[in-house]
């Protein structure tokens, strides 16, 4: 293989017959110059994708440690959830770790306001997330508020096979997060984030959500309906108010026999 591009001390572009590619590598560019073989031995990563153009522009234009951290935590992330992730994550991962940490350096620290359902909803992609600020920490000596974890994870989910569409992601977290807030408002009451009612609340509601797209579809016969409407009245009125909100302001509207099911969820935050 021979370089044709030298992007920084550890990647470079070459091309492998009549394929260009970029080689990642500690040292691999080092005392090298275009048109020179390069080190197959000195190869940790290959990368053949589509925006090679894009991760070039990248790799000219950040720190090296920067994109040698990104890819520790991309390795991390496909061993702990044992899959591949799309190729995609090598740039929009690599660029979003680079801009925070160039933020915090600068004093400028952006609060995650899906924090707390990201940590629910998304439970193994934000643990990645807890060990790459971690290792950030123990590779540039600094911490990182724990919200970077929340958008890592997201971008970990969102590059999963059939993950899904980050601003979708953040959508449906965002409407999820109105609709436990509707609920708070309701009930004037504060609902411990820790607490496992709390869990199986913002659970349902995302599959509520997923169900409102048709995957699936939950029944509740009329007589049980019926009875939970008069047995839980104020857990049911905060359910209608709440699914009168989602419409009002997301154009989502809810079956009835939904928030029979939702009722049952509301009343078990009451008794906490």
């Amino acid at each position: 293989m021979k370089i044709t591009k030298i992007l920084n001390n550890n990647a470079v572009v070459v091309t492998d017959g009549n394929q260009e590619k970029i080689a990642v590598g500690s040292g691999i560019a080092f005392h090298k110059r275009k048109n020179d073989i390069v080190n197959v031995h000195k190869i940790e990563k290959l990368f053949v994708i589509r925006e090679n153009e894009k991760l070039e522009q990248l790799l000219s234009r950040i720190p090296e440690e920067h994109f040698t951290i990104s890819e520790e935590i991309i390795s991390y992330a496909e061993k702990y959830l044992g899959t591949k992730l799309n190729e995609h994550i090598h740039i929009v991962l690599t660029d979003h770790l680079s801009f925070a940490i160039e933020r915090e350096r600068e004093g400028i620290h952006l609060k995650n306001k899906l924090l707390q359902e990201i940590k629910i909803l998304y439970k193994e992609e934000f643990e990645i997330g807890l060990w790459a600020l971690t290792h950030i920490k123990e590779k540039l000596g600094f911490d990182i508020p724990i919200d970077e974890a929340a958008y890592i994870a997201l971008h970990i989910h969102t590059m999963k096979p059939q993950g899904g569409d980050l601003r979708q992601t953040v959508r449906q977290t965002t409407i999820l997060r109105d609709m436990v807030h509707s609920i708070k408002r309701f009930l004037k009451i504060k609902i411990e984030e820790d607490d496992i009612s709390y869990h199986r609340l913002i659970t349902h509601l995302r599959f509520t959500l997923e169900r409102g797209k048709g995957y699936e579809v939950h029944s509740m016969d009329r007589e049980m309906l019926e009875m939970i409407k008069k047995k839980f009245r104020k857990s049911f009125e905060c359910a209608s108010e709440m699914a009168r909100e989602l419409s009002s302001f997301h154009g989502i509207d809810l079956p009835e026999q939904e928030l029979g099911y939702i009722t049952l969820h509301i009343e078990r935050l009451r008794k906490v």
